[in-house]
């Protein structure tokens, strides 16, 4: 009965968790996504302004043009290419998603963030009780890889292992099949996907999961290449189970 009530809680947490990260990815996607179409836009209209003049541009409207184009490439926006490029959000679904995530685990990357006051107190909020609720699902998530942990220790107790090997074994298989799954696969998919030489792909999947963040990689950020349409969703599950992983080996 404990067990059975015990699951019944995880699997409501679990569920709770990722339906509490749907629910802010859609409000971060209404928040921001009209203000991003109008920032494009503007900076389409900057560019479109610039090839018109740029042959009788003073110095001063130069470094206006300039500081104008940082800005714009500092918010996401690359005023390249044609104008379908106003129509491919960096809040849609995905990325939004990808967000809240990097939000509640506190990464924090800072390539895509709340540009409207609506977005950013919201933000706050999301982030005042998600980082709670992130911590709490990750030592449940942790707790359960533990029990397998046990598992694996009793079984190999009954085969007449001493217990000090066995703690040894199984921290050692934990530890290899996680860098495995968690970093070396990981690293090989971005390797493909980005572009990126392999030991970029290590670097990111370990400044990613340590939650350092720098944001000088992030995942499907291009301009350019074509990514799969839920990439960034699977790598913000990705994240999250990478950060149970880690918990786990704290734990252990």
């Amino acid at each position: 009965k404990v067990m059975c009530s015990g699951k019944l809680q995880t699997g409501l947490l679990v569920g709770g968790y990722f339906v509490y990260l749907l629910v802010g990815a859609a409000v971060f996607q209404a928040l921001e996504r009209t203000a991003e179409k109008q920032e494009k836009i503007a900076a389409a209209q900057m560019k479109e302004a610039f090839l018109q003049n740029f042959t009788h541009l003073t110095v001063a409207e130069m470094e206006q043009f300039m500081k104008n184009l940082t800005e714009a490439i500092q918010n996401g926006v690359y005023p390249i290419g044609n104008e379908s490029q106003i129509e491919d959000s960096n809040w849609d679904f995905s990325n939004s998603f990808f967000f809240a995530g990097t939000v509640v685990s506190t990464i924090g990357y800072g390539t895509l963030r709340p540009k409207t006051a609506g977005g950013q107190i919201f933000c706050v909020f999301f982030a005042l009780f998600g980082i709670p609720l992130n911590i709490v699902f990750l030592h449940r998530v942790g707790k359960m890889l533990s029990l397998l942990c046990k598992k694996l220790g009793k079984f190999l107790y009954e085969k007449g292992m001493r217990k000090k090997k066995i703690k040894f074994l199984t921290l050692l298989f934990f530890l290899a099949t996680g860098i495995l799954v968690f970093l070396f696969l990981p690293s090989l998919f971005f390797q493909i996907t980005e572009g990126w030489s392999y030991s970029e792909g290590i670097y990111f999947a370990f400044i990613t999961l340590s939650t350092i963040g720098f944001g000088d990689y992030v995942v499907g950020k291009q301009p350019g290449r074509n990514y799969f349409s839920y990439y960034r969703m699977l790598v913000a599950i990705w994240i999250l189970f990478g950060l149970a992983w880690i918990a786990l080996l704290f734990n252990l």
